[in-house]
């Protein structure tokens, strides 16, 4: 690879472009290509945008702490997004989104840039993008029971099995099924034993430090 002290003299826009175009050309000659997190890119965190079907909240302390540590330890983990025409949209990693947004401080020294990988390409359905950003939060924390109901319901019109949802959110059905009793949809499944007990407290506020 030739001399990179040609980029130290570009503008800063040009000079990021540049040295992702250098991280993508790796890319494809990596043997762990396959993996999101082997490509991280910088963009214009005006150009990421969150999505609407997130269940996870944070606190105001640990929203705070989050910030704290971005802080002074910097971006270590990045955004995961998925790529569209129009910009990105957040699978995992709203909160961190949110602190460049939203604090000058830390906006100013990744100079309006945030760290992102692209989710792989065959998960840009939405039920696919809804059931990663599930993925993502449950294995960190836990959710907000409401919303996580309204998302198995989204899914089951989009034509999803119980089993499915189960699956792809590390659910088991009987989980589903009461999800769908929460949503008000208790009239489909009267006939249904349940084979378990259940308390709502597993859905509780989320308990990780992002979303």
């Amino acid at each position: 690879m030739k001399d990179l002290k040609y980029i130290e003299d570009m503008p800063l826009d040009k000079r990021v472009d540049e040295i992702n175009k250098i991280r993508r050309m790796l890319h494809d000659v990596s043997p762990f290509k396959s993996e999101p997190i082997d490509l991280i890119e910088w963009v214009k965190v005006d150009t990421v945008s969150a999505n609407d079907y997130n269940p996870n909240s944070v606190a105001t302390p640990e929203m705070e702490l989050l910030r704290h540590s971005i802080e002074h330890d910097g971006y270590t983990q990045p955004v995961v997004t998925w790529k569209q025409e129009s910009g990105r949209e957040v699978i995992d990693g709203f909160h961190r989104t949110k602190v460049c947004k939203e604090y000058e401080d830390v906006n100013a020294r990744v100079h309006g840039y945030l760290p992102v990988v692209s989710i792989k390409g065959d998960c840009d359905d939405r039920n696919d993008r809804i059931a990663s950003t599930i993925r993502h939060n449950r294995a960190r924390g836990k959710h907000k029971i409401e919303s996580m109901s309204e998302i198995v319901i989204e899914l089951k019109r989009r034509n999803w099995s119980d089993t499915r949802i189960g699956k792809e959110l590390g659910m088991d059905e009987d989980e589903v099924l009461r999800l769908c009793q929460i949503a008000g949809l208790s009239d489909i499944f009267d006939d249904v034993e349940f084979s378990k007990s259940w308390d709502v407290d597993i859905f509780d506020e989320v308990e990780s430090e992002d979303a």
